[in-house]
């Protein structure tokens, strides 16, 4: 069943500008007037080389906590809410959107079972939920990603690298959010278990409307999540359109287009 929405769109970025505070020196900047649209029930496929600001960009628009680096010019607003100084509404903006970050399998807190950390973002906000419920939700969880559910009991660092990805993306998706970022969300995962993963987008796609932004530089993901593309270089957008295969680029990217070949 489709949710009540106030915003018009998932996300609307007006040339936004993000910088990263070193520990001397100027800001850095690491992503230049960046303007793109989501619509609900879509998906946005962020591609470039390494450095070019794709993780930063996904970490602001989750509303993650990225010590240093903020928005320095422009704007953007996911599901209505604003990531420049979103004040009190930093909380609703995190309950409406699931992320998954970088190389966070690799991270997952060691003392705290495969269950706590999915079921984390409800108990956080709700410490009285029922718990056979909420146990309910974790196993349906484990089983739509291919994992065990004896894996619920157990520790991060008793599961192989993919299992914990999966844990990571099972954690993403346990508050039904209204938009999903996930930086390389498919890595250390087999074939079979990366076409669960992206089932799992796009059944709550069409289920909800949820909406997606997936930073890969793999074609064959854009195409499976029907996304569209933007590719950025130096922090800057140098090509934008649906798949990788109607992509309008900038005079400065035009002899990029090796950047989304691989």
């Amino acid at each position: 069943m489709a949710r009540r929405r106030d915003a018009d769109v998932a996300i609307r970025s007006i040339d936004l500008s993000l910088a990263r505070a070193p520990r001397s020196g100027p800001d850095a900047r690491v992503v230049d007037g960046v303007s793109f649209v989501l619509p609900h029930s879509a998906t946005l496929a962020v591609m470039g080389p390494t450095g070019s600001g794709k993780s930063s960009l996904l970490a602001v628009l989750a509303g993650a906590d990225e010590p240093g680096l903020g928005v320095v010019g422009g704007s953007a607003h996911v599901e209505g809410i604003p990531v420049r100084n979103p004040g009190r509404a930093h909380r609703t903006l995190t309950y409406l959107t699931g992320y998954v970050s970088q190389s966070a399998g690799a991270r997952l807190p060691a003392r705290m079972t495969v269950a706590d950390v999915i079921g984390e973002p409800i108990i956080s906000r709700d410490r009285r939920v029922n718990q056979r419920a909420l146990a309910v939700r974790v196993a349906t969880l484990l089983d739509e990603l291919m994992l065990p559910l004896g894996a619920a009991t157990k520790y991060p660092y008793e599961l192989s690298a993919g299992m914990r990805q999966r844990v990571v993306f099972a954690r993403a998706l346990v508050l039904e959010p209204r938009v999903l970022f996930a930086d390389d969300p498919f890595a250390n995962m087999d074939l079979e278990v990366r076409r669960a993963a992206r089932e799992a987008i796009l059944r709550r796609r069409a289920d909800y409307g949820m909406s997606a932004v997936v930073v890969t530089n793999e074609p064959d993901v854009v195409r499976d999540l029907s996304a569209d593309v933007l590719v950025l270089r130096g922090g800057h957008a140098i090509a934008y359109g649906h798949g990788t295969d109607d992509l309008l680029w900038t005079p400065s990217g035009d002899a990029d287009h090796r950047l989304i070949a691989s």
